[in-house]
């Protein structure tokens, strides 16, 4: 099987705060050259941004919003060759997409565990209200062309999530593998860094789809039957 994997496009609501960064006619070329090249294509998590809406706390309203502003790719997302696994800014899709938290694909290959990621972040666990709320802000913050303010706080997280190599100094891998273990997969696939990674420990590999948003495209190329993987940018 061929499995293409994206994430974080934080798909908004085509004002200020909408942090996708492409044009949508050109990013559907990109998801039908997937299409064609793929037997599925796993949207892994932060697909929808659905946490900046100008109320606080409305996520039904933001991906109510945020699907009418992209609505090509929306109906597309619907196709039977996509699979959807819902991340932390999009967490409401499981209740209005039936979208997991987790899939496990297991065609007689390797074991392959996808899951967003979020469930690693201490303050998503500890207190998510307390997240959500920064995000909203974040929002505000680029309605309201404060986007430096927004930029520093993106690039932060952005290097605390920064890989390494060396999987004793990356808390972010240890989980990861360590859920692939008590899941007995041979494969862990993760979004929610925002940076393309791949990383072999102990006979099991970590792969990291990256972003889509502000403008990036990366994404991950499986092939199961011959069990290759390949981190990649278009």
């Amino acid at each position: 099987m061929q499995i293409a994997v994206i994430s974080d496009l934080h798909l908004g609501p085509g004002d200020g705060s909408d942090s996708f960064g492409h044009d949508d006619a050109t990013f559907e070329r990109f998801l039908q050259r997937l299409e064609a090249n793929f037997d599925r294509v796993v949207l892994l998590g932060d697909i929808w941004e659905t946490l900046t809406s100008e109320r606080p706390y409305a996520p039904v309203e933001g991906l109510r919003r945020a699907k009418e502003a992209h609505p090509n790719l929306a109906r597309r997302f619907e196709k039977d060759k996509y699979l959807y696994v819902h991340g932390n800014h999009d967490w409401v899709a499981r209740r209005i997409d039936r979208a997991p938290a987790e899939l496990i694909i297991d065609n007689g290959g390797p074991r392959i565990l996808f899951t967003h990621g979020h469930h690693h972040d201490l303050l998503i666990r500890r207190a998510r209200w307390l997240s959500e709320c920064l995000v909203w802000l974040g929002g505000w913050a680029k309605r309201l062309n404060l986007s430096a303010i927004y930029r520093i706080g993106y690039h932060v997280d952005t290097w605390l999530s920064q890989p390494s190599g060396h999987l004793t100094l990356d808390s972010f891998q240890r989980w990861a593998l360590a859920l692939a273990g008590q899941r007995s997969a041979d494969v862990v696939v993760t979004g929610h860094t925002h940076i393309a990674h791949r990383n072999e420990h102990q006979g099991r590999i970590y792969l990291n789809s990256g972003s889509c948003s502000e403008g990036a495209l990366s994404y991950l190329a499986i092939d199961t039957t011959h069990s290759r993987y390949e981190v990649l940018a278009a």
